[in-house]
């Protein structure tokens, strides 16, 4: 059973918490929001998710640039992989479809998936 099963009763105002969904930075956290005083509790694995996110997003990783063919290409570290895998479990799909380049500037390249706009 999850947490999030149970009824939660607000501590401030006593009023039963209902289930919602809480965007930050493109990640969807599943919360509990009080629907008078409007406070809001984020699930636990969810909120571990966000801070592993937060941990990744500045990191560095130093990768090989290899021939391929009559192209060049760059690995994505498993750490980056497993990391879409664990939140979104939409990551393989991804990787199955092609992905988007941007040249951005000099001595920038951007890699996305999905449908984002560039």
């Amino acid at each position: 059973m999850d947490l999030f099963d149970a009824k939660l009763i607000c501590k401030k105002c006593g009023l039963e918490m209902k289930p919602v969904v809480v965007n930050k930075k493109g990640l969807n956290l599943r919360a509990m929001e009080c629907s008078g005083c409007k406070d809001k509790i984020v699930h636990p694995s969810d909120l571990h998710a966000f801070e592993h996110y937060n941990d990744l997003k500045g990191k560095i990783f130093n990768v090989k640039l290899r021939m391929v063919g009559n192209s060049h290409a760059i690995s994505i570290p498993k750490e980056i992989v497993d990391f879409f895998n664990e939140t979104s479990g939409e990551m393989n799909k991804h990787f199955d479809n092609m992905v988007r380049l941007c040249f951005e500037d000099f001595g920038r390249l951007s890699v996305r998936f999905g449908e984002e706009e560039i």
